[in-house]
Formats: C-alpha cells, sequence, structure tokens
C-alpha cells in the first residue's frame, strides 16, 4: 500500500476560483448532503486549508475583482465546455 503523499499543481486562477467555490459549498446543507462519506471530508479540508495558507488575494481589499477578473480567465480557456450539454 502506498503511502506516499500526492501533489496536485493548479494555476494561481485556478487556486483562487477553487478556494471560493469550496468556500461556500462546505458549509451548505446541500453539498454535505452530496459529499456522503465522512472520510472525503478529509480531503476536502486538507485541500481547502492548503489554499488558503497559499493565496494571499482572499484577504485582499479587491478581493471580489481578482476572483472575477480569474473567473473570466478560466472560462475563456474552456471554449464551448459546456459540463450540462449531455443531458
Amino acid at each position: 500500500m502506498h503511502r506516499e503523499e500526492v501533489v496536485l499543481r493548479l494555476s494561481y486562477d485556478q487556486a483562487l476560483v477553487l478556494s471560493d467555490w469550496l468556500e461556500r459549498m462546505e458549509s451548505s446543507r446541500a453539498f454535505s448532503e452530496v459529499v456522503d462519506d465522512r472520510a472525503v471530508w478529509s480531503a476536502l479540508h486538507r485541500i481547502s486549508g492548503t489554499l488558503d495558507k497559499s493565496l494571499v488575494d482572499i484577504f485582499s481589499a479587491d478581493y471580489t475583482q481578482r476572483l472575477q477578473a480569474a473567473r473570466l480567465r478560466l472560462s475563456e480557456t474552456l471554449g464551448d465546455f459546456d459540463p450540462g450539454a449531455d443531458e
């Protein structure tokens, strides 16, 4: 059995957007119902905590503008990707 750590690499924009999303989702009842495996919360808390320690922008006065700019840049890289198109 492997006991090594797994390293994930994200761009700063990806990390900023993911951090914001996790912050909003982790406290919602709906998300708690979707994440029905208690062990998964361990990984979610680790990811969230690591992002919070790594991202200086979350403490900036213009955080909302920086977050919106990051979302826009990331959305532009997706092109025509539509996750709901297969439904």
